[in-house]
């Protein structure tokens, strides 16, 4: 990329596409290419082709999505799996139409097997069943890094994936019904600190084991990837840090100020046990992850307190 490539990121007021934007600014690239859902349904494809034709961008990021945690992806399988592989599809195939010179796709540590390996190595995908609970979201993002994979080996398009672990950060969603757990927990321990509470309940038993890394660390990567990565096979993007989510909602609640108690309601799921990324790849070419999880989690309060003003 060139500082006026034409550079368009697909989901940019989202977590990810956010943070993907302000990466590109801090490196100094100023053609950058945003549209909102109103503008563009990426789920309509000659929308998504005139876009294309009309725009001309040379490189794309694919962060839009329907993104969710555990309720949202139980109670809207079809929704989670027909709208994701609509706009994925969308936008690869648009892209490859267009003559785009360069797109990464981007997917989600769901895709790997629930009882896999640990750390996730990139080689572990389709080798067991996916975790029951998010199965939907997984099986899109996988047909997404498949979509890619075919691209390149059929039209020679220079199309990659990177596989995210758990991001949070500014512009995350913290609706308690659609919201992934660390964004959640922060909604819940500061309206517990805002009515006096005596509990917080949070679900499952607190034992499993999540990796976190903050949103502008992944828009780093990937704008480091769109300029030094070029291979078939996906690639994983962790900060290589893991925290049981007894732990997690304990520094949630720490850094939020909540002093009373916390409930674990075992009657609801744990989702998959642990997840860690094996992101050695990506280390190895020369990308780090900078902020720590005490200090990502107090930026991202800082982000909720803006949004709830």
């Amino acid at each position: 990329m060139q500082p006026d490539s034409r550079i368009y990121v697909a989901g940019h007021r989202g977590l990810v596409g956010s943070a993907i934007w302000r990466a590109l600014e801090r490196q100094g690239f100023q053609n950058l290419i945003g549209r909102t859902h109103k503008e563009v349904d990426l789920m309509d494809a000659a929308a998504v082709d005139k876009f294309y034709a009309q725009e001309k961008p040379g490189f794309v990021f694919v962060a839009a999505a329907k993104v969710g945690g555990i309720l949202a992806n139980n109670d809207q399988p079809a929704q989670f799996l027909f709208e994701n592989l609509e706009i994925q599809n969308n936008l690869i195939h648009g892209a490859y139409r267009s003559g785009v010179k360069k797109l990464l796709f981007l997917g989600s540590s769901c895709i790997y097997p629930k009882l896999a390996p640990q750390p996730l190595k990139e080689e572990y995908l389709l080798t067991g069943p996916l975790e029951p609970t998010n199965e939907w979201y997984a099986i899109a993002k996988i047909a997404g890094i498949k979509m890619c994979q075919a691209y390149r080996r059929q039209f020679g398009c220079d199309f990659i994936s990177a596989m995210p672990t758990n991001m949070y950060g500014p512009n995350d969603n913290y609706n308690l019904h659609t919201a992934h757990v660390l964004p959640a927990l922060i909604r819940k321990f500061h309206e517990a600190k805002v009515a006096g509470a005596a509990t917080v309940t949070c679900w499952g038993t607190g034992a499993p084991l999540r990796e976190f890394l903050y949103s502008d660390d992944l828009g780093a990567a990937c704008v480091f990837l769109m300029q030094n990565y070029n291979e078939e096979q996906f690639i994983n993007v962790g900060s290589s840090c893991e925290v049981a989510i007894k732990e997690l909602a304990e520094l949630i609640k720490d850094i939020v100020g909540f002093k009373g108690g916390i409930v674990w309601d075992k009657s609801k799921p744990d989702g998959t046990p642990r997840k860690l990324m094996d992101s050695s790849r990506l280390f190895a070419l020369g990308w780090k992850p900078k902020v720590d999880l005490r200090v990502g989690i107090g930026l991202a309060y800082q982000d909720f307190i803006q949004k709830t003003k």
